[in-house]
Formats: structure tokens, C-alpha cells, sequence
């Protein structure tokens, strides 16, 4: 067995451009502390470079409308260039490597019952890049059919299709919009600023953070995994990261906040 496997290749379900799943981790665990032994999930344009998505604006089939992917600048040559990104994900890390081994045909296409089988009884991270929103509904419950438990996050709580609640918390960027999701049925993550806490009574401390003590990781953890985990509280974790992710994602929520 190949340590990646494409699970998926077809339309996003955002926009409807060509895109990839490709499901890593299946043989060596993620590199990741504070994630774990999961399989990691990798949502990608099929064509396109991650880095050349982002400064392109075409990571929107696969991110959707979330506000961490940054700006476009346009520079004297008149192409643009993605600037102030929040994201916590590397792109030339990872998604890069990923894309490129993608491009080489390394990875065998694993798909449908296939990919069902191949999955069964791991632990599964929706979405390590790109929302799982971008992908249908049907696959994702399709394939994730008989694994043992599993995390997930999009952005896209409100306008995708409300079942992912099953699957995925939703990415709230403050308390409100931690109300309003939960409204729709959502168990939240909420990534806070560094004056934020939790708010009592509906949210509590990531075990894996580096304010709870790193007690855990998310394959321990695995709170997380929407309305299928056992747990019924939502999640806040402060920002986190190296300090130009953290100063450039509290840059990035006060200027949502400025904007309503």
C-alpha cells in the first residue's frame, strides 16, 4: 500500500472547477505533533500549482470564501500576488509537495467502495488543506462510511450543504459567528485572538494547545469531528503559530470586525 491515495476527482462543489482528494498518511503517520496518526485529507486544484491558486485567487474552488486565504496585490508586471495570508497552512511545504507528486502520477486512484475500504477504521482529517466543503456531501459520507472517527472545519457553514455538521465544525472567526452556526446545528471551532477566551457554558479549551498544556493531540482528542464526536461543547483555541501567522490573522479578524 502506497503511503497517498486520490479519493476523490471530479467537480468542487463550491464552483464547479476541477479537483483533487488525495488522502496521505495511510502507511507513515503525519509529521504533525499536534495532529497525530491521522489520515490526512488534501483537497487541491487538479491543474494548478497551490502556490499559483493563491495568487491567482483560483484557491477560492477549493477554500470557498474564507477570509484567511489573503490578498491579491497587483505588482508592476500586472500579475498579482497573494499577500497578508492567515491561513495556517505552509503552501510550499505540504500542499506543494503533494500537487507536484500528484503531477508525477504517483499516487494510485483509490476511489468509491475502494477508498471506503481503504479508510475503514482509521481516524480521518477532513480538509489538512482546502475545505471539505469543495467536495460533495454524498462522497465524503461515501467513503467515510466505516471509519473510526475523524476532525473537520469549513468555512463555508453558511451556504454549504447544513450535513456537514455531521462531520465538520464550523470556522468561527468570533463569538457571533460561533452563535450563529451553532443556531444551525453546528458544534463550532473558534480560533480566538490573544485578549479572547472561551465563552462559558458553550466552549472549552482545545486539549492540544499550547495554553491547556499540550495534554493531547487531535488523533487523541479527536473532539473535534462535528456532531458525530461525543462531545457536545464547541472548541476555542488562541492564535497560534509562528508570530507573523498570528499578528497577520489578528490583523485579518479586526479588519472582518471593521467591515459590519
Amino acid at each position: 500500500m502506497a503511503n497517498g491515495a486520490i479519493i476523490f476527482e471530479g467537480n468542487s462543489a463550491i464552483d464547479g472547477r476541477d479537483i483533487v482528494v488525495i488522502a496521505t498518511g495511510l502507511k507513515a503517520s503525519s509529521a504533525n505533533v499536534k495532529t497525530g496518526a491521522l489520515v490526512q485529507t488534501w483537497i487541491l486544484l487538479k491543474d494548478i500549482h497551490p502556490q499559483e491558486a493563491a495568487d491567482t485567487g483560483a484557491d477560492s474552488s477549493i477554500c470557498g470564501a474564507c477570509p484567511h486565504r489573503g490578498t491579491l496585490e497587483t505588482q508592476a508586471d500586472g500579475t498579482t500576488k497573494n499577500v497578508a495570508r492567515s491561513c495556517y497552512v505552509t503552501l510550499f511545504q505540504a500542499p506543494r509537495n503533494i500537487w507536484q507528486s500528484y503531477k508525477r502520477g504517483i499516487y494510485p486512484r483509490v476511489k468509491g467502495d475502494k477508498a471506503r475500504a481503504l479508510l475503514a477504521g482509521r481516524n480521518v482529517r477532513l480538509g489538512a488543506y482546502g475545505d471539505p466543503a469543495a467536495v460533495p456531501f454524498h462522497i465524503w459520507n461515501h467513503v467515510l462510511a466505516d471509519t473510526a472517527r475523524g476532525t473537520g472545519y469549513t468555512h463555508q457553514w453558511k451556504a454549504c450543504d447544513s450535513r456537514f455538521a455531521r462531520y465538520c465544525m464550523a470556522s468561527a472567526d468570533n463569538a457571533q459567528e460561533a452563535e450563529q452556526a451553532r443556531a444551525l446545528g453546528y458544534r463550532t471551532f473558534r480560533v480566538g485572538t490573544r485578549a479572547e477566551s472561551i465563552v462559558q457554558g458553550a466552549e472549552f479549551l482545545c486539549p492540544a494547545s499550547k495554553e491547556a498544556g499540550m495534554k493531547t493531540n487531535c488523533a487523541a482528542c479527536l473532539a473535534c469531528g462535528g456532531t458525530s464526536s461525543k462531545n457536545r461543547a464547541s472548541v476555542f483555541i488562541p492564535a497560534h503559530g509562528a508570530a507573523g501567522k498570528i499578528n497577520a490573522f489578528e490583523k485579518r479578524i479586526a479588519e472582518k470586525e471593521s467591515a459590519h
